[in-house]
């Protein structure tokens, strides 16, 4: 990917795509068990299906995008995402409901993948991860408001993300069919697949912290359409209104974030944040009418994409090749897939009220270890990087061997001119 400043739209039409699936799991899981007959933990159980399979193309594809090439794996990606999700939106037979839920889940891993390893090598990270977060909240808050009023049925949000992808085949196009130009002689030589993860530690730590991070999100964001019509009493119009306008108090929160960018460093909008959001998760658990749930649900969304745009950032800077952002993204998708089902058996046994303070404790206690990856990167600067070398093909230039045939003068002149200070840019 281009280091230049211009908007790498394709990366953010990409990471949009990736993202929307998660983005509308309420909806999906609670049209599931109304649409069909399944239980409510049996249709959380196909959410974290779907999304336990994103995450797999994850840890599969973190160190492959340059092998396969990003214009050919994302292309793949949106193939798949649009047959799974179709499939699963036009059947009722439940085998073939799930199979096209982790059918499209591997697509939605293997978009997501290409997206963040193409981020990654942006000049500016952060600014590229906060245009995808306003991308897919705008598009996942126009949905919010348009599905209540297509009709029941299980299969118009899964009709939706399969659509979108195929809509964003063309974007493709844009995109390098391999990192790693053909010709021996002018080939930029990165790192090979094998070389060690930089800082393994500090991302060891943070795709443990951001597992368990994503797990107390969705756990609440799982079940937030039951706490809603259930809990709250509101009708699904209502509740769809309620998450339209959370996404889009999201939309301001990322351009604050964007605005801001590293000026507070990352630890304080990670640590302070999620301290915020855990109390933002028992509010609106506890919720009992619409003043107390819109209230919760739109702070709560106000400040997720933040928190999660300064973490994206960060598992960016840790590697260059981006193999820590796809690896934290993964770990991150893994504990997305969890939550569902993870929240319907904390509500089922501990109530609603009961498993947001669970979960609130739980996302205070891990805001310690990733304030701490946090603080290792420099104020507004990305960890050292790997940096790539050039080869240069020296034997198409013969040097006169003149230039041999002794010391002195002639020999330092024709050194100094091949210092690389003399070379036309």
């Amino acid at each position: 990917m281009s280091a230049r400043t211009t908007t790498p739209w394709p990366l953010v039409a990409l990471f949009t795509a990736g993202y929307l699936a998660p983005y509308l799991l309420p909806t999906t899981v609670g049209r599931l068990s109304a649409g069909l007959p399944l239980s409510a933990t049996e249709a959380g159980s196909i959410g974290s299906a779907l999304l336990l399979s994103s995450a797999t193309a994850g840890f599969l594809l973190a160190s492959r995008v340059d092998r396969f090439g990003p214009r050919r794996l994302a292309r793949t990606g949106l193939l798949l995402a649009a047959a799974g999700y179709g499939t699963a939106a036009f059947t009722t037979t439940i085998p073939l409901v799930v199979l096209g839920a982790m059918v499209g889940g591997l697509g939605s891993g293997t978009i997501t993948t290409v997206a963040a390893t193409g981020i990654a090598g942006q000049r500016d990270p952060h600014r590229t991860t906060t245009l995808g977060l306003l991308g897919v909240s705008a598009l996942a808050g126009a949905l919010y408001l348009t599905i209540p009023h297509l009709g029941p049925g299980h299969g118009h949000p899964l009709t939706a993300i399969a659509v979108t992808a195929l809509l964003l085949l063309p974007a493709t196009r844009h995109l390098p069919a391999s990192e790693a130009p053909h010709n021996p002689a002018a080939r930029t030589l990165r790192p090979a697949t094998a070389t060690p993860l930089p800082h393994r530690r500090a991302g060891l730590v943070l795709a443990a912290a951001m597992l368990c991070w994503s797990l107390a999100q969705n756990s609440l964001w799982g079940v937030s359409g039951r706490i809603g019509l259930r809990q709250a009493g509101l009708t699904e119009v209502t509740v769809g209104a309620v998450f339209a306008v959370a996404l889009g108090a999201g939309l301001l929160g990322v351009i604050g974030a964007g605005a801001l960018g590293q000026r507070l460093g990352r630890a304080l909008p990670i640590g302070a944040g999620t301290a915020l959001i855990a109390g933002c998760i028992a509010l609106s658990s506890a919720a009992t009418d619409l003043a107390s749930f819109a209230t919760g649900e739109i702070a709560w969304n106000t400040l997720y994409p933040v928190v999660l745009s300064y973490v994206i950032g960060l598992a960016a800077s840790l590697d260059q090749r981006g193999r820590w952002a796809v690896l934290v993204g993964s770990a991150s998708s893994l504990g997305t897939a969890c939550g569902p089902l993870a929240g319907s058996l904390l509500s089922a046994r501990a109530g609603y009220p009961g498993m947001g303070v669970i979960l609130a404790l739980g996302l205070l206690l891990i805001t310690v270890p990733m304030t701490a990856v946090a603080l290792r990167t420099r104020r507004g600067s990305p960890l050292p990087q790997e940096h790539p070398v050039v080869e240069i093909a020296l034997d198409a230039v013969p040097a006169p061997r003149t230039a041999y045939d002794m010391a002195g003068p002639r020999q330092v002149a024709a050194g100094a001119a091949a210092t690389p200070g003399s070379a036309t840019r």
